[in-house]
């Protein structure tokens, strides 16, 4: 069956475990390596199906590549892969954090952009130290319980760079 016929998985087609965070090294030399067996331009000689299967393919591999370089993307994958999080969700952060942000949030107009992208910078690297060793250790923490931090970690991060955006219009 043609690769594009069903729904192209980007752990699989790089060859990588399906994990949170990807070696951007070996991210490189997989994508490299896929390009050059799958361009379409080798493939000008073969019937029109394997050309477009040559393209689509192709395109997969940009696709996944994309994602892949931006790590946000990344762990959104991973978790919509993992059926941990949906497109369009309207997941329900907890109240403090929400708090915290509303306050951030009534101080946008008082305190300079600086000031406050420094105390968001600080929030996210609290963050980001709680999942740090579920990101280091990927294949040893894909129980529940790991998956629910990075699913709150992924719609907290979303959240701060929200209010990022809105200070950099």
């Amino acid at each position: 069956m043609p690769c594009y016929l069903y729904r192209m998985n980007y752990f699989e087609l790089f060859g990588f475990t399906e994990a949170p965070a990807i070696d951007k090294r070996l991210l490189a030399e997989k994508y490299f390596s896929l390009q050059k067996q799958n361009h379409p331009d080798f493939f000008t000689q073969a019937n029109e199906a394997e050309q477009e299967e040559a393209l689509q393919q192709s395109a997969n591999i940009n696709k996944a590549f994309t994602t892949f370089q931006n790590e946000d993307k990344t762990l959104e994958y991973f978790l919509q892969q993992k059926g941990i999080v949906e497109t369009d969700e309207k997941y329900q952060l907890p109240q403090d954090f929400l708090m915290e942000m509303m306050d951030i949030n009534e101080t946008l107009e008082e305190k300079d952009g600086v000031a406050i992208t420094a105390e968001l910078a600080a929030i996210e690297k609290a963050l980001y130290d709680d999942i740090a060793p579920i990101l280091k250790d990927a294949g040893l923490h894909q129980d529940a319980a790991s998956l629910e931090k990075l699913k709150l970690y992924y719609y907290k991060k979303k959240y701060i760079q929200r209010i990022l955006a809105r200070l950099g219009d």
